[in-house]
């Protein structure tokens, strides 16, 4: 019976070390390196608040002109469609989307520019 406790008790105070993981990341935090945006594809919310930008994974512009776009994007009814590049489908609110992306009205200040096709097999990018 004492053995029983003294195990029991060790194993108690053994259990209570703190043991080292790794550091807590913020479900809203990017993901660390440079946004690659030939490598979008899935559901995107389109953040137009800049106060937000911290949550975002980049900046985008949205281009007039198809010319001068970097990515033509196709938007897709259904997020089970949108699955290569520049096939995106809206997301209804920033926590289910895959990309979070803030608007800007500045190109300069964008991370890369899109521009939106009606056709599906334009869709991509143009490099």
């Amino acid at each position: 019976m004492f053995f029983s406790f003294l195990l029991t008790a060790a194993l108690v105070l053994g259990s209570a070390q703190p043991t080292v993981s790794a550091p807590a990341v913020a479900a809203h935090a990017p993901a660390a390196g440079p946004l690659e945006p030939c490598k979008i594809f899935g559901s995107v919310y389109l953040e137009t608040d800049p106060a937000r930008r911290g949550y975002c994974h980049g900046t985008v512009y949205v281009e007039p002109e198809e010319a001068f776009a970097d990515v033509l994007v196709f938007k897709e009814n259904n997020k089970l469609f949108a699955d290569k590049a520049g096939l995106w489908a809206d997301a209804p609110a920033r926590d289910f989307a895959d990309y979070v992306l803030l608007v800007v009205t500045d190109r300069s200040r964008a991370d890369f520019s899109i521009h939106y096709t009606k056709v599906r097999s334009f869709a991509g990018c143009k490099n």
